[in-house]
């Protein structure tokens, strides 16, 4: 079936194997699904059904045992590791549950990592009031150790957006914070994404959480529920 122009995500027939001391484990059993530009979508399941295997694969961190990955039209897996690497520059955000922000760099600097990777210069000002906008104005020059777990996470969404991605991967975006921090960062990461436009595909174990968005998948052994 050729894609639809407004289909930003394709998955299909998506397998995932991994070789164990005990055999074969497949994670993923043949998982085909599609998203379109500018929708809210939400993977949910138990721990341990594949929904963060499947998220890296559709991101282009990981490689599918067989099937195809297509973003934006372009098939991920022929591209090579290099090749998917600058492309997740170009068109993909990422969010993560643990933040990944270098420890030796600054808040402002670890934003404007993605933009120094694609040789940019001159984007202090960008980096700058996307951390105003997520409310760190004051807190530029401060080491990811010297801010709390919300305000790297808000770095961490200030990152993930600086390149203007076409779709933003979300793994368990609030798994490490609080209640209370939990509802301010998704309430700036469905604005953020709001005003940029952005298509958002988001692995929560949180219901609450992926009802706000347009549609849900749930997975459970590797497969989607109907």
């Amino acid at each position: 079936m050729p894609d639809s122009p407004s289909t930003i995500l394709r998955v299909d027939d998506i397998r995932r194997t991994y070789t164990t001391t005990h055999g074969d484990l497949e994670v993923l059993k043949g998982i085909s699904l599609s998203v379109e530009t500018g929708e809210t979508v939400s993977i949910i399941g138990p721990s341990g059904s594949g929904k963060t295997t499947l998220l890296g694969i559709c991101a282009g961190l990981d490689l599918p045992t067989s099937g195809d990955v297509k973003i934006a039209g372009e098939s991920l897996l022929p591209m090579g590791e290099d090749g998917r690497a600058a492309f997740r520059n170009r068109q993909v955000g990422f969010v993560f549950q643990n933040f990944q922000l270098v420890p030796t760099l600054t808040a402002l600097e670890n934003v404007m990592v993605p933009l120094e990777l694609r040789g940019e210069r001159g984007v202090g000002d960008r980096a700058t009031s996307l951390l105003t906008r997520v409310g760190l104005g004051e807190r530029l020059d401060h080491y990811p150790i010297q801010l709390s777990g919300g305000e790297q996470q808000r770095v961490a969404l200030a990152r993930a957006f600086i390149n203007e991605p076409k779709i933003l991967f979300a793994d368990e975006p609030t798994g490490n914070l609080d209640g209370s921090t939990s509802d301010s960062i998704v309430g700036l990461l469905f604005s953020l994404n709001r005003d940029a436009g952005t298509t958002l595909v988001l692995v929560t174990h949180n219901l609450e959480l992926a009802k706000q968005t347009d549609r849900i998948f749930r997975i459970r052994d590797g497969l989607l529920e109907d």
